[in-house]
């Protein structure tokens, strides 16, 4: 008996030898209640079993980040989560107000950063603010399909625009058209962004502009400008994606906004994608910890889907790390 059992150890090793060392796995530990996988080893976010998640999740802002939180939600959802996620378009700073002053949602969607007067209103509710880099935009400036005396515009060309009464004011060789102009709204990240980097802050000029039609739902500026071959407008890229058929994209300074164009910074309108939490809400509502770490997850599966670009490996996994000190 002793014979076999030192045999049986023998054969034991010589398998083990032969098949090289077992892989080793960072340990983890399994929230059964929520489905939240605790690491303790050298993966950077722990797994998540959407089946097993329970409880609902708000979220409210940019309607430039909508389409991607909607994939990811919809993603979550065919994988087994049974509550309830609620987005809200409302722009980045509509969002940042529910966030941040009335404390009704439990993440914020914003294609901005958010701005220190947010900061300390969020502060003001016992909120501390976290920031989860998600991807990047390339704003898009768009006119009608039937439009063919642009396809390019320097930005000072784009100041212009947006504020003249016709297209000749701004080259002789455009027809004598009133120019039509389709923004978001002043709530809106992706209007911040505009005034920021084409009126250098200063919103007055593009607010006074005729024939000004503001909106935060971007598939109204969509059908405005589909309207007339002498409108023009801009909103994420994500929403000239979804109507190619229908518009035309602008490049800007000769640039034309692309995965390579984004990622190089040569275009001069790319900006960065963000969703915000609290660690307090992440420790006290486990299924918001849970979708954020499923967002950052899988976010690089379904952003080109969503028709954004990747943010940069760096910037991805400084979000992974906050989701991981945060709820440490």
């Amino acid at each position: 008996m002793r014979r076999l059992w030192i045999i049986s150890l023998l054969l034991v090793a010589l398998l083990a030898t032969a098949c090289g060392p077992a892989p080793t796995e960072a340990p983890a530990t399994q929230d059964q209640a929520t489905g939240i996988f605790i690491a303790t080893g050298d993966s950077l976010l722990p797994e998540v079993n959407p089946l097993d998640v329970r409880g609902d999740i708000i979220t409210a802002g940019s309607s430039t980040v909508y389409p991607l939180s909607e994939r990811i939600a919809e993603r979550f959802r065919d994988e087994g989560y049974g509550g309830n996620i609620t987005i809200d378009m409302i722009g980045s700073g509509a969002g940042y107000e529910r966030f941040c002053v009335a404390g009704e949602s439990d993440i914020a969607n914003a294609s901005r950063p958010i701005k220190e007067s947010e900061i300390e209103s969020c502060r003001a509710i016992g909120r501390e603010p976290i920031e989860f880099r998600v991807g990047t935009d390339a704003l898009a400036v768009v006119v009608n399909k039937d439009n063919t005396f642009i396809t390019n515009a320097s930005m000072d060309e784009l100041a212009a625009i947006f504020t003249a009464e016709r297209w000749s004011d701004v080259n002789p060789d455009w027809p004598n058209e009133a120019i039509l102009r389709f923004i978001p709204g002043t709530d809106s990240g992706t209007f911040d962004y505009f005034v920021e980097e084409v009126f250098d802050k200063d919103m007055a000029p593009l607010l006074n502009a005729s024939n000004l039609q503001l909106s935060e739902d971007d598939n109204i500026l969509v059908r405005g400008i589909t309207g007339s071959p002498y409108a023009i407008g801009f909103f994420g890229y994500a929403y000239y994606e979804e109507n190619t058929d229908v518009l035309n994209i602008l490049s800007i300074d000769d640039v034309t906004p692309s995965a390579a164009t984004v990622d190089d910074n040569s275009y001069p309108l790319a900006r960065p994608l963000f969703i915000y939490s609290d660690a307090t809400i992440m420790r006290e509502k486990p299924q918001v910890a849970a979708f954020i770490n499923f967002y950052l997850t899988f976010v690089n599966e379904e952003i080109v889907a969503a028709g954004y670009f990747p943010a940069s490996e760096v910037a991805l996994e400084a979000a992974m790390q906050a989701w991981l000190d945060a709820v440490e």
